[in-house]
């Protein structure tokens, strides 16, 4: 299977050329709703960044999951950064880490593509009252 990456009209996407089958092409949108659903997955986690939860994700559409999530493509990996929303009270670096390995997993087990890295931001604290 070889690997390509393409950038052109505002979609960064991952090309496989799978033997002499044809091509598969991934785009970043899939790659960043794969990292947000993982990351709101985590206990601990209250939103990503713009207000996105499993609750009202059915209400608002998947696409809204990308939100808080930067995809950076590389020839032979990708690169995940993420803006979260803990709940007030959770361990920031054990939550942080849960993170890390679930949207690396996911990501890695959907696609067959390589995870350099999955860099957290914590843009906030939700307290009890505010979910």
């Amino acid at each position: 299977m070889e690997k390509d990456t393409h950038t052109g009209n505002n979609n960064d996407y991952k090309n496989y050329n799978i033997e002499d089958i044809g091509q598969v092409q991934i785009a970043d949108e899939v790659i960043a709703v794969i990292a947000g659903i993982a990351a709101t997955e985590v206990e601990g986690v209250a939103k990503m960044s713009g207000n996105i939860t499993n609750e009202i994700v059915s209400k608002l559409g998947m696409k809204n999951l990308s939100r808080g999530v930067k995809v950076v493509l590389s020839e032979d990996s990708v690169e995940i950064k993420l803006n979260l929303i803990l709940k007030y009270g959770v361990s920031i670096p054990k939550t942080s880490e849960e993170v890390q390995e679930r949207v690396k997993n996911s990501i890695e087990t959907m696609t067959g593509l390589t995870v350099s890295e999955v860099n957290i931001r914590i843009v906030g604290i939700a307290f009890e009252d505010e979910n």
